[in-house]
This record gives C-alpha cells, structure tokens and sequence, in this order.
C-alpha cells in the first residue's frame, strides 16, 4: 500500500504487514485499501438533538466529508459532548456548561492522538463547543480548523425581531406582572424559529468571530447563517481546505500567535461581544503557549473603537452582519482603524490583511459604523481590579447603560438560586449592588453563567439602577452593569466571601476600579473567620473538575 504525499501520522496505524488487523477492523466499517492509502481526517462533530445550536450539524459533516474526499482524504467522523447553556439555564444543569468545554477538548485531543489523524477538523455549534474545538486543535498542532455551525435565524413577534435574550428579559417581566401569560408563551414560541446558535452577539457568534480573525476559522464560513444554503457550499469548501493545511503541513500554532490572539480580543471589544469571551481567549492562549492576560484585554479595548451594532447592547443580530458585509467587513474596518495586525496568516493561507481588504460592503447598512463614526471611541469590554477583584473582573459596556459610576450597598447571594427569587418577590431595589458568590470555577462548580438573573432585573424594570457582581459568569446575552468572573473566587477566600449586606460598593469604571468601602483590616479580619463550604459534589466529573480548575482570570482551565 502506497501513501500519499501528507499522509504524515495515520501510516503507523494503517501501513504494512503488521498493520493488517487494523485495517480488517476498518475495513469492517467500510474502509477499503484505497481509502486507508489516502491521508487520514478527523472530523470531530459536536452534534446532539437537544436544542437548536447544534442539531443541523450532521448535514454539515457529510458536506466537510465530501469536501476531504474530493480533495484525496479519508474523513473518520466522531461526536463528542455538548451542553446548550440557553437550555440549562438558571438551573444545577448549567454547572455542567464550562465543565464540557474541559471534557470537549479532552476527548477530541484523545480521539486524534489515538488514532494519529494526519489532519482534523472540528465541526461546533454552541457556546462551549468553540473554545474546546479551539483548545483541542492547539493542543495537538496538526494541521486543523474549526468550523462553525452558524446562528439562528431571528424570530418574528408582535412585529419585531427577537431572541432568547428577549424571553429570557419576558420572564423578569412576567414575574413583575407586566406580561401575561399568553404573551410570554407566544414569545416562547416564536423565539427560536430553527437550528443555529443564538442570534445576537452572545457567546457562540461572538467566539464564532474570534476565530476568524485569529485565524484558525476561514474568513466568511463561519459567518453564513446555519440553514442558508451557502452554508452547505462552505463545508464542503472547508473540506477542502484541511487537505491544503495537510499537504503545506501548516499547523494551528503557526497561525494562532500572540499577534493574532490580539486580533481576536480586538474583535470582541469592536463587536461589543460576550465576556465569556476573555475567559475562553486566556484558555486558547494557555493551549498554544502564547502569552496573553487579562490586562491585554483592557489595554486593547481601549484602543478600539466599538463600531458593530449588535444585540444585546444594540439593534442587530448576526444573520444582519452577514448581510451587511460579515467578518470580513469588521476586519476591514479594524484594519481602518489601524488595530488588526494584518501579516499574520491564516488557514486559507493568505494574511487576515489579505483577507480584509476582499470586504464588499452592503450598500445603505446600518450595522458596522465607519471608523469615522463608531457607536463609542473605545471597545465593549473592560478589566476592573481593586479590593474586592484583586486578579480583575470583566465588564461589558456595549449596553449604553447609564453612569459609569454606581455606588450602593450591597444584597448578598450565596447562589444564582437564592437571588433569583429575591427578583421575583421584588425584594431588590433601585441603587443596590447584588453580589451573587460561589458560583466561581471551583465553587460552584463550573462558573455558572447569570442570565436568568440579570434578565430579570431587567424584565423587572432595574436594568439601568442595579448593578451586579459575582464569581460566576456572564451570558453573552447579559446587559446592564455587571462585573463577572471576581477573582480570586468566594470559594478560594477571595475578598468577594467577606462582603456582607449592607456594605457600600463602588463601580468605577474611568478608573477601572471596583471596591467596597471597607477598610483591609476589617476585610482581614473577616477572611480569619472564614471557612470554605464544603463542596457539592463528593464524587465523579464535577468532584473532579473542582479539585483541577484554576482561576478565572487565567481562563479557568483544568491542570494536572
């Protein structure tokens, strides 16, 4: 049996007389000799039939395999995990979300060692399926990409365009007795009209651009809608193209550098994009030994004008960037502004400058602004420190909403849970500052994310008068003045587990400070009489994730 050229790593599996109970194994499935002959392709499908993010996904993977056959590969197609944060939500089931981004790249990391793939492509949908693609293909540096499954087309109700994030916020007004019953369940209903990631900027399109502008996705694909027929013609492209990165042996730490992970922040401070954000880019950084921390995340910010108008902050979702030009429009316009670091290459093999300057802009739209006139003169998303987040914490400021500084006393939560009904009852009031604990990485476990509770404050009418703060994350639907991801967490001792009620805390955004107005030595003192809560789970994946999971402002990742 002859290889062929790029059949690098599969040959110790499928080659010579001693392979032969190999390949009778695979041939049991339908691999003949020609086909083991050819360069091997993983393609790692993240589809399940539980929610709409990734449930078109297997159509999308049979257009990839044909891509890789067309192209003189053999295309070996494996699942692994997915849980829908939209779903899980505001319940136990969402400690299980970040957890999975850990268990994502674990697996396909296994599965491609194991069977020494000669290339991989990595099919994802939904918010943590990203990252864990990404993460993977860091891991392994064989050549690799990642692929996004596109978002959702946006639901029609009462005359408008809406999202999750709309019923999400229909549930804090349902609760404040300003929705009936049936509008909200109309809105339920109306909301998700099909496959594909949640429509605005939220976590998964906000990722979803981060990859193409990092490079590790190709320029547009990601992009196209999940079921706009353009998308099937980009899988099948992008089938392709693993066969071009195998034969030039390009490799995923070529291509995700230093400069262009800052592209990637620079892309979500332009877009307005989710706070998860900071926390999945620290992870990918950490895969590819590259060294980014959080404070390159405010440095950027800074430098970066917000110029896309998206949901949740603004008007549009992402099928409307599609539309009005897609990435490739938002990379022009950073290169515009003189942000993109244009050399850096990318899995098509031309430089994301190259790849900028192809933009064709839609005539008359509304949804990137010119250079000239950006939405705000600096980026979306901020890095707070001071003595009650001495690592940082993450606030997002696309929303427009208000004062940049909030002081008030604080309503402490020891769990999303026990917030939440306070919002129902209506026991939160305007001016408070809602501190919501042991819900970081290691106490909750899994860094829960707060969007019931932050779209209920809004539906409840005190979006633009309460600020919140918690160890726990951010969805990238979340609006209003929160900071995520306090670290050190509650449960490592961090100062957030001394905070009582009725403590004064201060959001000084100019200064990108966040405090509370107690001296250190009575912050001192409370820390001494502090015991850490036993945790919630004795045993199994969550047990274990806890014992392994490091800070969130080193992007939460397990270590040995």
């Amino acid at each position: 049996m002859t290889a062929t050229p790029g059949k690098t790593r599969s040959g110790a599996i499928t080659d010579g007389p001693s392979r032969a109970p190999a390949r009778s194994m695979l041939k049991a499935v339908g691999f003949d000799d020609e086909a083991l002959g050819r360069p091997i392709i993983g393609v790692a499908n993240t589809w399940i039939e539980i929610g709409p993010c990734n449930f078109h996904l297997r159509r999308l993977g049979e257009r990839i395999k044909d891509g890789i056959r067309a192209a003189g590969g053999t295309p070996m197609e494996f699942n692994t995990v997915s849980i829908s944060d939209g779903i899980t939500m505001g319940s136990d089931g969402m400690r299980a979300s970040l957890v999975s981004r850990e268990v994502i790249a674990d697996s396909i990391e296994l599965v491609a060692r194991g069977n020494l793939f000669d290339g991989l492509v990595v099919l994802v949908g939904c918010d943590k399926t990203i990252p864990g693609g990404v993460m993977a293909v860091a891991r392994l540096d064989i050549p690799g990409l990642v692929l996004y499954g596109g978002s959702i087309a946006p639901g029609r109700w009462e005359g408008h365009d809406v999202t999750i994030q709309d019923v999400f916020e229909a549930v804090g007004a349902h609760a404040a007795g300003t929705m009936t019953d049936a509008r909200l369940k109309a809105l339920e209903d109306a909301a998700c009209p099909g496959p594909g990631a949640c429509g605005g900027q939220f976590t998964a399109n906000t990722m979803a651009t981060v990859c193409e502008l990092i490079g590790i996705s190709p320029m547009s694909h990601n992009a196209v809608p999940a079921m706009d027929d353009e998308k099937d013609v980009v899988a099948r492209e992008t089938g392709r193209l693993i066969m071009d990165l195998v034969q030039a042996d390009r490799r995923p730490r070529q291509i995700m550098t230093r400069a262009a992970l800052e592209n990637g922040i620079a892309s979500v401070a332009a877009t307005g994009g989710s706070t998860n954000a900071v926390l999945h880019l620290l992870a990918i950084a950490r895969e590819a030994e590259v060294d980014i921390s959080i404070d390159d995340f405010d440095r950027i910010s800074r430098a970066t004008p917000l110029l896309a108008d998206l949901k949740p902050g603004g008007r549009f979702v992402a099928t409307d960037l599609y539309r009005a030009g897609g990435t490739r429009l938002l990379a022009h316009r950073l290169q515009e502004a003189r942000v993109l670091q244009s050399d850096e290459i990318t899995v098509t093999g031309r430089t994301i400058g190259e790849e900028a300057q192809a933009a064709a802009e839609a005539p008359g739209q509304e949804v990137v602004r010119s250079v000239s006139e950006p939405i705000t003169p600096t980026g979306g998303l901020i890095i707070l420190k001071g003595n009650l987040a001495p690592d940082g914490c993450v606030v997002k400021v696309a929303g427009g909403y208000g004062d940049r500084r909030h002081r008030g006393p604080a309503r402490v939560f020891d769990s999303e849970e026990a917030c939440f009904e306070a919002v129902e009852k209506g026991a939160l009031r305007p001016g408070d500052v809602v501190v919501i604990r042991y819900e970081g990485p290691r106490g909750g476990p899994g860094m829960r994310e707060m969007l019931a509770v932050t779209a209920a404050i809004v539906g409840a009418g005190l979006g633009d008068s309460v600020a919140l703060l918690t160890d726990g994350r951010f969805s990238g639907a979340t609006r209003g003045l929160m900071a995520g991801h306090v670290a050190p967490e509650a449960a490592r001792g961090g100062p957030i587990a001394a905070v009582r009620d009725g403590d004064i805390i201060v959001f000084d955004l100019q200064a990108r400070e966040l405090r509370v107005e107690v001296d250190d030595a009575e912050m001192a003192e409370r820390l001494r009489g502090w015991q850490a809560p036993p945790p919630r789970y004795a045993t199994g994946v969550m047990a274990k994730y806890c014992r392994l999971v490091g800070s969130a402002a080193e992007g939460a990742v397990t270590t040995a």
